[in-house]
């Protein structure tokens, strides 16, 4: 995991010393989190991007093998609204994301599908620092599924509004040497993971799983939603206290080509617990000292190739690591990175 993350800040500071096309750089600065302030005026700016991607697909008598029919709509917005009152600054982004693929074979699946709120208000100390407040929340718009739960071709949701969600008060300090990066530090801040949207969620009635699904050897009773993000279902609510470091990157790299990425990583201080179901909706919970070193991970990655005033080209790349979700391995109980791409051609919109 320090691997990883050593990479990903060094892939940040290489990728800021590129030269910078001063044309394109106001296109840049009207989507940025970062926006370069304005000492006139303390009005509102605000704007945004919405982008729609379509693909469709299908095959008759294909030897090789192919869907008879497939569709996918992917759609993302993002939206900002930056104020200056004098040396304080607030600043507020909401990211949208939603992605759907449909095929004869499989029907309809999300492909993506996440909620970003940001803000930041902040008073400037020197030029290039300033004190401030963040404040984050993360979740998704729709439920999500387990198609294939207990390897028996069963649907089981494992995934929804508010479910989980993560939500995250940090003060700290904010460096931002350029308008297109800043670094902002939180050595204690507060962070809240939420289930509380169906936090059960099981498949059989009182979670117990029939002789006639269950594996020899396998487990007799099933993992509530909650569990499988850390969360306690009686408490609904996990809370933590740590370190917190957030980086931002947004510039035009190359002639029509922005790169926006984002960066958060949070080590949690306190204990956390561990749950076993021991029987009809019962679970054993067993203490876990604090490891701080199990740093979480949250990048998100988006590269926008301009072809014309309507027209761009465009490449998602999200990785989260969670040591607390443990969902994944061969008995669906390790951690594990999630990573998740998409790229698409489609109409796009700046306001």
């Amino acid at each position: 995991m320090k691997k990883i993350i050593v990479s990903l800040l060094l892939m940040s500071w290489y990728a800021g010393a590129l030269a910078q096309d001063p044309a394109l750089k106001e296109i840049q600065n009207q989507s940025q989190r970062n926006i370069k302030r304005d000492t006139i005026t303390s009005s509102w700016r605000k704007g945004g991007v919405f982008s729609l991607n379509i693909g469709q697909g299908g095959s008759r008598n294909w030897a090789a093998g192919a869907e008879k029919f497939s569709f996918s709509i992917a759609s993302y917005m993002s939206l900002f609204a930056n104020r200056q009152m004098g040396k304080y600054n607030w600043d507020n982004t909401l990211d949208v994301g939603y992605a759907l693929v449909n095929t004869t074979s499989l029907g309809s699946r999300k492909t993506d599908d996440k909620i970003d709120l940001y803000t930041k208000l902040s008073r400037d100390l020197t030029t290039t620092t300033s004190f401030g407040l963040v404040g984050n929340l993360r979740t998704q718009l729709t439920d999500g599924y387990d198609y294939n739960y207990l390897k028996k071709g069963l649907r089981r949701r494992t995934s929804g509004l508010f479910a989980p969600a993560y939500a995250i008060i940090a003060p700290g300090i904010d460096w931002h040497p350029t308008p297109y990066f800043s670094i902002f530090v939180s050595p204690v801040s507060a962070r809240f993971v939420i289930v509380t949207n169906e936090n059960k969620s099981y498949y059989f009635q009182g979670g117990v799983i029939p002789d006639s699904v269950r594996t020899p050897g396998g487990p007799q009773f099933e993992v509530p939603l909650a569990v499988l993000y850390g969360v306690d279902p009686a408490r609904k609510v996990r809370n933590e206290i740590g370190g917190f470091i957030s980086a931002n990157f947004n510039k035009d790299i190359f002639k029509n080509v922005t790169y926006k990425s984002r960066l958060d990583l949070f080590s949690n201080y306190r204990k956390t617990y561990r749950f076993t179901p021991i029987g009809p909706d019962q679970l054993r919970i067993d203490e876990v000292g604090a490891k701080p070193k199990n740093i979480d991970v949250f990048w998100s990655n988006l590269i926008a190739m301009k072809i014309n005033k309507f027209l761009n080209v465009t490449y998602n790349f999200d990785l989260i690591y969670d040591d607390d979700v443990r969902q994944f391995g061969d008995k669906g109980t390790s951690a594990a990175a999630q990573m998740r791409t998409m790229l698409g051609i489609g109409f796009s919109l700046k306001f």
